[in-house]
């Protein structure tokens, strides 16, 4: 039997999936390491831990490994996106990383609208300047650390930094670099325009390749340090999200992915690079040569579940807190509840606003607030998928993973709010089975990664709308939508009172 393992470099954690020819997890390991939070709204990381980490982690699923090493074949990656390494001439780390969730640099992205405009940004980018993106970061760096950004010779994203200290070898592929705001993303090349508005050498980028392209193999070093072979393939894999498509076979037109973590995502498949959404999702290459995605975030998705849960039951289980639910109606007796605890991305950017409940009235009990939460997180997610019809995309068929499909009453929920046929996995790992698929497909065991797709991941289950219930959720969607509107002078008033 042959093996390629999947590294799913995360925020929080490495997660290390040993998978083999029939799509089967074998092995899995996870090792965590911190974040760095000097102040207020920064989020900084290590890139020494990440190696470290995954280094342990490896040699772990080696020495557990009952096969000869030459079996596993390929590794390759996803990475947490957007954050900022920089190496100098030496190639040695300048400073900590800066992650996707390092919300500093604000002025950065005001600055970026200003010399480059909107309207141009989204042309080249098919992105706004938010803060978690890497060029307001290298900005930031630029002007507030000009002894670092001198010494810079090239940036790098951590899944990137993470394979260059495996192979030695330098890369990005074209789902990461989408995240930078300095790729052109219908041309596939690294946007000279944007590069030269900001004084930023060309050099600095590193060299472009397909998501399962073989970069290199194992180093000798990493090799002694691991147990793996020398002549393992690595391959350079994908940005989380694209690896999580690819792990739920979102790979075709029409196939939309719902995936509820602490954030929520709405990803739908894209052939075409041409389509114009505003800005108001985000627009990136897809790991699948020459394709993309369409991708909406709600911040506080599962987040709100968890935060609702840990202040009013912290003892109780999400199974034990969720009972009752099932016999409250569609609507929640009239309780409604929007998303908002740490402010929104889509279709509202908008860093000020807050979390509401309306319509409570002395018949509420707690299981009528469980599911009005519920409600609202699908309502949120469903504003990317109302944003995708709107530009005549058909989203008929979507794939749930995460929190959102540990439950069938929430499943049942997302196939009436998202008027839709909702599948279940039958086996879920997320963006370390994409990274895994990428692997297989480089080292040839399938001719597409669809094909990988068709062998590795079957549906457990389906919901299929119920018509009643869709109907009710359009009225109360159409009121959702308005709370928005009417809460949004009410919370900047309030800002001054936060602590």
């Amino acid at each position: 039997m042959k093996y390629v393992i999947g590294i799913d470099l995360g925020t929080s954690a490495v997660k290390i999936l040993l998978v083999n020819q029939d799509g089967e997890v074998c092995q899995e390991v996870s090792k965590s390491y911190p974040l760095i939070i000097e102040k207020s709204g920064y989020s900084e990381q290590d890139p020494e831990a990440w190696v470290s980490r995954t280094t342990e982690g490896l040699a772990e699923l080696v020495n557990n490994f009952k096969g000869d090493i030459s079996e596993i074949e390929g590794i390759s990656f996803s990475g947490q996106m957007h954050g900022l390494v920089l190496l100098d001439q030496n190639r040695q780390v300048i400073r900590n990383a800066i992650l996707w969730n390092d919300t500093r640099t604000t002025e950065q992205c005001q600055q970026i609208y200003d010399v480059v405009g909107k309207e141009q940004l989204l042309e080249i980018t098919k992105n706004p300047a938010l803060e978690g993106f890497t060029l307001p970061k290298l900005l930031w760096v630029k002007e507030y650390e000009p002894n670092n950004f001198v010494k810079a010779k090239v940036f790098m994203l951590p899944k990137d930094y993470l394979r260059y200290r495996i192979t030695g070898n330098i890369h990005m592929e074209y789902s990461d670099a989408a995240g930078t705001l300095m790729l052109n993303v219908a041309k596939r090349e690294w946007s000279t325009e944007i590069l030269n508005l900001f004084g930023l050498s060309p050099e600095l980028c590193p060299p472009l390749v397909e998501s399962h392209a073989c970069v290199g193999t194992v180093s000798i070093d990493f090799a002694k340090s691991t147990g793996l072979s020398e002549a393992t393939k690595v391959f350079a894999g994908g940005a989380d999200n694209a690896c999580g498509a690819i792990g739920a076979g979102i790979l075709a037109e029409g196939k939309t992915l719902c995936s509820v973590g602490t954030s929520g995502v709405i990803l739908s498949y894209e052939k075409r690079n041409d389509l114009d959404f505003d800005g108001k999702v985000h627009y990136f290459n897809h790991s699948e040569e020459n394709t993309y995605y369409t991708m909406g975030v709600t911040l506080a998705a599962g987040y709100s579940l968890s935060w609702f849960k840990d202040t009013f039951a912290k003892e109780e289980s999400f199974d034990e807190f969720l009972q009752g639910v099932d016999t409250v109606p569609p609507g929640a007796n009239g309780l409604l509840f929007t998303p908002y605890l740490v402010g929104e991305r889509t279709p509202h950017a908008d860093s000020n606003i807050r979390a509401s409940f309306i319509g409570i009235d002395a018949s509420h009990e707690r299981k009528h607030f469980a599911r009005c939460v519920l409600e609202g997180i699908t309502f949120s997610l469903n504003e990317t998928i109302q944003i995708f019809r709107n530009n005549d995309k058909k989203i008929d068929s979507i794939v749930s993973i995460g929190g959102g499909a540990k439950n069938d009453i929430w499943l049942q929920m997302q196939a009436d709010i998202f008027d839709a046929k909702i599948e279940k996995l039958a086996s879920e790992q997320g963006p370390g089975m994409g990274a895994a698929m990428l692997a297989a497909f480089g080292c040839g065991w399938f001719s597409s990664l669809k094909e990988c797709a068709e062998n590795f991941i079957q549906t457990a289950k389906t919901y299929y709308p119920i018509k009643e219930n869709v109907e009710t959720y359009k009225k109360l969607f159409t009121i959702y939508q308005d709370v928005y509107t009417h809460t949004k002078t009410l919370n900047e008033q309030l800002r001054e009172f936060r602590k």
